[in-house]
């Protein structure tokens, strides 16, 4: 991991994020000592969002299946 000072970041703040993008974080430490990690954030991804399948079915098949669970009783 690279270390920057804050002056450098501050100048070169894209090409900074393009480095911890590609690096996976970047380190800028201040003149007093504090240190600060610059890290790419992981896309929030909802539950639901799945890769698709294809089953062969077309709309009017998936309906029938529907309307046959939703008339059987139990």
């Amino acid at each position: 991991m690279r270390e920057y000072s804050f002056t450098e970041a501050r100048q070169n703040f894209a090409t900074i994020l393009d480095e911890a993008k590609k690096d996976g974080a970047v380190c800028i430490k201040k003149r007093d000592g504090e240190v600060f990690y610059i890290k790419p954030a992981k896309p929030k991804r909802s539950p639901f969002d799945v890769k698709g399948i294809n089953l062969g079915l077309s709309s009017s098949d998936i309906v029938d299946i529907v309307r046959e669970g939703r008339a059987r009783e139990y």
